[in-house]
């Protein structure tokens, strides 16, 4: 009973748009920390600066600006490992569910006559022009 519970939700973790909405949690809340730090670190020091409310020195506008390229930085090798981890999952996958073709119908017969390969639904030979059964 365990074990086909755990396969049930192996399939479900699995199954595509459970695997997409994760990949879109995760890259969301990366992408989050991005508006964050674009919010606190580059537009809000230059609405103050304009308002006049604080000053900042060169510095702090160098830290600003590092701590922006920071985040971006993260999101971006966040999203590398995300694509890496699902390229290996989907790998695995594929290996793992191998899908048996079934052979398929027939299109010829031979003709009981002559031996000659015809079409599946001739109901004439077109080579001895015998009758065949259906």
């Amino acid at each position: 009973m365990i074990k086909k519970l755990m396969e049930e939700f192996k399939a479900f973790a699995l199954r595509g748009n459970v695997m997409d909405m994760a990949v879109g949690v995760i890259v969301g809340g990366a992408f989050s920390d991005i508006v964050t730090s674009l919010t606190e670190n580059i537009l809000k020091p230059i609405i103050n600066l304009c308002m006049g409310s604080q000053l900042y020195s060169l510095d702090d506008i160098k830290n600003f600006g590092a701590s922006f390229i920071s985040s971006v930085v993260n999101f971006v090798i966040m999203a590398f490992i995300l694509f890496m981890l699902l390229k290996f999952v989907n790998k695995l996958l594929t290996i793992g569910i191998k899908k048996e073709e079934e052979p398929a119908a027939p299109t010829t017969k031979v003709c009981p006559y002559c031996k000659s390969e015809i079409p599946i639904e001739a109901t004439r030979c077109p080579h001895c022009t015998s009758e065949l059964d259906k």
